[in-house]
């Protein structure tokens, strides 16, 4: 069904759980375009904080009266049937709508929308085109997963007519988007609770690769992607490593450690030296999409590459939080095995004394069905400490325990809390090693603790 017509003849719009990622945006471009919003939320966060910014009147917690006199009520997926301003609305004949469909509405407002998907790297590579598109002076809205230092949030709100936002495959939300160009980073087996297997998540990129209507960019090196796309009518460009890739990088050097500056290449032909502030092969990877999508919107090679050389990465993907003691500690995002593989990979090679992994497993079906994945990319690191499993929407079906993956790791050690992590570590971590806290769940808090224990310790020494 089309929905694209209800913010026609309407003026105030509610959002159950205004403070998500995916919904501050979402209500802060409406209210640039002077609907009048309102929200409700069960936690304080920095997202909220720039949405009260707005004047916009947000109430704390979930009453039937919150929403009266809304014409539209938004909410995010983690809201529940029986939720009490969802029930209200519905028994006011209230339009209801799933935050991903009203993504689909609001981005379809703007005559070039450029979504990014993939199985990993769309927040950090949403985030590095944002930030290269309004340092180049194109001045697009952007929707973004994770906080971005160059604009101080996960969003921004433009002039221009172009949008960037981020296009999940997870229950298929993407198919609620038509983009005007189409972003295809990579495709791996994740999310099989839905998908099942890996043969069903291509034919779901195949169906969104062809809900675009002007242009793919796509992971050339991917054999997955190109699986995805044989068959769809839509102009493609390709990047990757491999020269027969329409943009390609070559000539790598590594800085610091670890992957970092390369010579871009169109058809044959250099554009331009990138170095970059992050780290790892795959963000060389995120940098070319990036370089080739802006560059067809019109970016020269200049304004790319100076501008791929600020960007500084986005919260929880491998931020470093402080180096008390002279331990490093930083968080990651990381919860699949071949993001835990790439970032552990680039970590190993940035020149601490040790690198510890605390990970936390997220979902039961994921650390079942990609056990032995699992073990090899956490034997990738010095130490590997494995918290409790993290259920999210699950319950224990599986039978699996952070120690069946323990014991598939020589160096690990199995610690089920925050409070004995934060111990463990503490006690054992030396000058010059690197404490990374991965995870997709609730870890970070984890990396507060020790930061925060490793400081109490360097002022008592």
């Amino acid at each position: 069904m089309n929905y694209d017509h209800l913010l026609n003849n309407i003026k105030r719009i509610h959002f159950i759980g205004i403070g998500g990622s995916g919904m501050c945006p979402l209500a802060e471009i409406l209210h640039s375009e002077g609907f009048e919003i309102t929200g409700s939320d069960c936690n304080e966060s920095d997202t909220l904080e720039r949405i009260k910014k707005y004047d916009i009147p947000v109430f704390m917690g979930h009453k039937a009266e919150n929403i009266n006199g809304a014409e539209l009520v938004v909410y995010t997926a983690a809201v529940k049937s029986d939720n009490v301003e969802l029930l209200s609305a519905k028994e006011q004949n209230i339009p209801c709508l799933e935050r991903s469909i009203m993504l689909g509405i609001v981005t379809r407002r703007y005559n070039r929308s450029i979504a990014i998907s993939g199985t990993h790297g769309k927040t950090t590579t949403t985030a590095m085109l944002s930030q290269v598109l309004i340092g180049s002076g194109f001045d697009p809205t952007a929707i973004i997963g994770g906080k971005l230092p160059y604009i101080g949030g996960n969003s921004y709100v433009g002039q221009s007519d172009i949008v960037v936002c981020e296009a999940c495959e997870y229950v298929d939300t993407f198919l609620q988007l038509t983009p005007f160009i189409s972003v295809i980073l990579n495709i791996d087996a994740d999310h099989l609770d839905y998908f099942k297997t890996l043969d069903n998540i291509k034919k779901s990129f195949n169906k969104f690769s062809k809900q675009t209507s002007r242009l793919l960019v796509i992971n050339g090196d991917d054999q997955n992607v190109l699986d995805a796309v044989k068959d769809v009518g839509v102009p493609k460009i390709s990047y990757g490593f491999d020269k027969s890739n329409d943009y390609y990088a070559d000539n790598l050097e590594v800085t610091r450690g670890a992957y970092e500056k390369f010579d871009l290449f169109h058809h044959g032909e250099k554009l331009c030296t990138i170095e970059m502030i992050v780290p790892g092969k795959h963000n060389i990877y995120n940098a070319l999409a990036t370089a080739a999508t802006a560059h067809y919107l019109g970016a020269t090679p200049k304004q790319i590459s100076e501008n791929l050389h600020k960007f500084s990465g986005v919260h929880r993907r491998f931020e470093i939080l402080g180096a008390p003691c002279g331990i490093t500690v930083a968080d990651d995002f990381a919860h699949h095995p071949t993001e835990l593989t790439a970032t552990l990979n680039a970590a190993m090679n940035m020149g601490f004394k040790k690198v510890w992994a605390v990970f936390q497993p997220h979902t039961y079906s994921r650390t079942a069905i990609l056990l032995d994945d699992f073990a090899k990319a956490l034997s990738i690191p010095n130490v590997a400490i494995i918290s409790e499993i993290l259920a999210v929407r699950e319950t224990n079906t599986y039978n699996i325990y952070n120690t069946d993956l323990g014991k598939k790791i020589e160096n690990s050690v199995c610690i089920d809390s925050f409070e004995d992590i934060t111990k463990y570590v503490v006690e054992n971590a030396q000058e010059g090693d690197l404490i990374l806290t991965m995870g997709g769940g609730n870890i970070y808090m984890c990396a507060n603790m020790i930061l925060k224990a490793l400081n109490a310790k360097e002022h008592q020494d």
